[in-house]
């Protein structure tokens, strides 16, 4: 092999080795227990939520299902896991992972937290500063969203879109992708649902442009687009009372003037009532239009082409409340590629998730079948027991008619 053959064989093979996909984190719970010497615990609070091990009520693979699951109502989560820190500067940030709310979810969060590498686990809380906040949160019937709130300059800044989240009880793969052109997507079920770029949709910098506050609107400036007609005229017969006596009342004939004072008819609708009258409208023929304030460029504003980077990322986290527990996470995964993380994706959730729905319609349907039954036998001793109640209002009437029998028998026929 010639040298040139062999640096292209080289060449290619750096290539190659530098697009490579890289996970950084992922965790799908297979080896049991062993998740405990992963995943930290925080000791902030004294009365946290237990996690347990578990594929839920329902699943379409009762291992490889099996994930965190939220196990007591009314109490905060918090706990996490670490990996190896590294920055995403130059490259797509992809965060994925799925929930499942099989409880029937009331009020709770169901999203994840990704930290900075020098977060203390054991003291994570709901104000530890953290990089990206990202997934479903529920609350009744208002507040049924997903949440996409990254950390600038020391602020956490919330999406100015809103994003509908999913709110069965079926798992559901969620996926964020930050790349570092500074736009965004957020994908359900591998599916897109929103994207944007991170300037537009977030409020990170002052606004490039603002409203000049030298420029005044011109005080002959006339914005209206219809005036009054100065030729139309009220009609002379225009203003009729809005009510009037009743013409066909009439006073009652026990009516006493001296103790219920003098009789006034009942009022009734004007039919001739038109209302305040309005003049007709008519063009404007001084109308300039709808001023529009002058925009100069904004002083305060500086582009900055690194938002989307963060440097030291290395925690990933569940810092969450829930009033009623049954949340199941699974299937986590930190990566710089897309497509691996939909392939992940498809392996993962996209393989159980059919088995998972069809138990879910078998136990549907078997307890709506065992509800009916129950309701067909309680309507059953329901009629038998109406059918006792009248078996038993004639015996006694049968036992009546029987002693008012005796009765007359036992009379002397004189005073029969």
């Amino acid at each position: 092999m010639s040298k040139m053959q062999l640096l292209a064989s080289v060449t290619v093979l750096l290539v190659a080795y530098c697009v490579q996909a890289k996970v950084y984190f992922r965790e799908d719970f297979l080896d049991g227990d062993e998740w405990r010497s992963r995943w930290v615990d925080s000791k902030h609070k004294s009365d946290y939520g237990k996690w347990k091990l578990t594929a839920g009520d329902f699943y379409g693979d009762a291992e490889k299902d099996k994930g965190l699951q939220t196990s007591q109502d009314a109490r905060f989560y918090a706990s996490s896991a670490r990996f190896e820190p590294f920055s995403n500067e130059g490259k797509s940030l992809v965060i994925q992972f799925t929930v499942k709310h099989e409880q029937k979810i009331d009020c709770g969060g169901g999203y994840v937290k990704v930290f900075p590498a020098d977060l203390d686990q054991t003291a994570m809380h709901g104000d530890s500063s953290y990089y990206i906040m990202f997934g479903p949160d529920i609350c009744g019937y208002s507040t049924k969203k997903v949440h996409v709130i990254f950390s600038y300059k020391g602020q956490n800044h919330l999406i100015k879109k809103e994003i509908k989240c999913m709110d069965d009880e079926l798992s559901h793969l969620y996926t964020l992708i930050l790349n570092p052109d500074q736009t965004y997507e957020v994908k359900i079920d591998n599916k897109m649902v929103e994207s944007g770029s991170l300037e537009e949709d977030w409020d990170f910098l002052p606004p490039k442009k603002i409203k000049d506050p030298e420029a005044k609107k011109p005080e002959d400036w006339d914005d209206r687009a219809k005036i009054d007609d100065p030729d139309d005229t009220k009609p002379e017969d225009w203003d009729k009372p809005e009510n009037i006596p009743d013409p066909d009342a009439k006073k009652p004939d026990d009516w006493d003037e001296d103790m219920d004072g003098e009789w006034e008819p009942p009022m009734i609708p004007n039919p001739e009532y038109k209302g305040d009258w309005k003049p007709k409208q008519m063009d404007n023929p001084n109308y300039k239009g709808t001023w529009v304030h002058p925009e100069i460029d904004n002083p305060d504003y500086s582009p900055d082409l690194t938002i989307y980077k963060f440097d030291n990322i290395g925690v990933i986290g569940l810092d969450l409340w829930q009033v009623k527990s049954g949340t199941i996470f699974d299937n986590f995964l930190i990566t710089d590629d897309v497509k691996e993380a939909e392939d992940i994706g498809n392996e993962t959730w996209g393989v159980t998730k059919e088995p998972e729905r069809k138990m879910k319609q078998e136990q549907d349907d078997l307890k709506r079948k065992e509800e009916e039954e129950k309701n067909k036998e309680q309507d059953t001793h329901t009629e038998e027991d109406e059918d006792e109640d009248e078996g038993e209002e004639d015996n006694e009437d049968e036992e009546d008619d029987d002693e008012e029998e005796e009765e007359d028998d036992a009379k002397p026929k004189d005073e029969l």
